[in-house]
């Protein structure tokens, strides 16, 4: 049977009444008259997701699922019954959370980080939001300044939880964000430092020397944009500086001190200058 949950690129069959039957070399499936293509041709390849339909048949669609199997994504709940929670993850047959998956007690219309996988008892696809469950403690793949791929989990008071390559769990902390942000924003970072105990933490922008450059764009971009000047110095307060540019104090006075030195900008009472 074709694996579940995942893209297949497969070759038109043949064309029945109820649609057109998908073969690699040894499966079959149906993609029904629904998501038939306009144009088609037996013996074309075409891309589609398979799924259980809702007789626990595979079954393949065009359309384009918002999470794919063994992958994290945020879906918002349809409907609770007495099974569990039904998510809406693009596609006709809801996405189901049994209770026993639910990390707190989900309620409808409201929108969760979960992880999608294949139940390897029932082989259905399921959705877990007790998402610590399906990330690696180690071995690491990562390491300090690296660039890797984020994606938002949830907000605490201490920093806000990240899950970092779709693998581990990492910490952004408040002070060292600037956008607004909330779960499931997705987002390029960087590996900040690796505890001894294994805890990573990470930063939405590149570290030392790198950010300046990066920085110091940034404000030649803004001092270009409000006619070659900034009301902004080594004076003013960092919740200004991080209102007008979403950066904090110190990235500030490391890259208006480099675009000085590059004869770039002047800095004087009133606050930054193109030269």
């Amino acid at each position: 049977m074709l694996e579940i949950g995942v893209y297949h690129t497969l070759k038109i069959d043949r064309e029945t009444k109820v649609g057109l039957f998908l073969v690699n070399e040894k499966d079959e499936v149906l993609l029904p008259n629904k998501y038939v293509p306009a144009d088609f041709k037996i013996g074309d390849d075409i891309t589609v997701f398979v799924y259980l339909d809702h007789e626990e048949r595979p079954v393949a669609t065009t359309l384009k699922p918002y999470i794919t199997v063994n992958n994290f994504g945020v879906l918002k709940v349809n409907y609770i019954n007495k099974f569990g929670a039904f998510l809406d993850w693009g596609l006709e047959k809801d996405l189901f959370v049994p209770f026993k998956e639910q990390a707190r007690p989900m309620e409808k219309d409201k929108r969760y980080v979960v992880h999608l996988y294949k139940d390897s008892k029932t082989n259905r696809l399921v959705a877990s939001s007790k998402i610590n469950q399906f990330l690696d403690i180690e071995p690491l793949d990562v390491e300090p300044n690296q660039e890797v791929d984020l994606m938002v989990t949830h907000i605490t008071d201490i920093g806000i939880n990240v899950i970092i390559n779709g693998k581990f769990k990492g910490l952004a902390y408040k002070n060292e964000v600037f956008d607004t942000i909330s779960p499931g924003y997705k987002t390029k970072g960087y590996i900040k430092t690796i505890r001894p105990d294994g805890k990573i933490d990470v930063s939405f922008r590149k570290l030392g020397f790198e950010a300046i450059d990066d920085s110091a764009q940034q404000i030649l971009d803004a001092l270009k944009q409000n006619d070659g000047s900034l009301k902004l110095n080594d004076n003013s307060h960092p919740e200004e500086i991080k209102s007008v540019l979403k950066m904090s104090k110190k990235t500030f006075k490391k890259a208006i001190g480099s675009l000085y030195k590059q004869k770039l900008i002047d800095i004087n009472n009133e606050g930054i200058q193109l030269v």
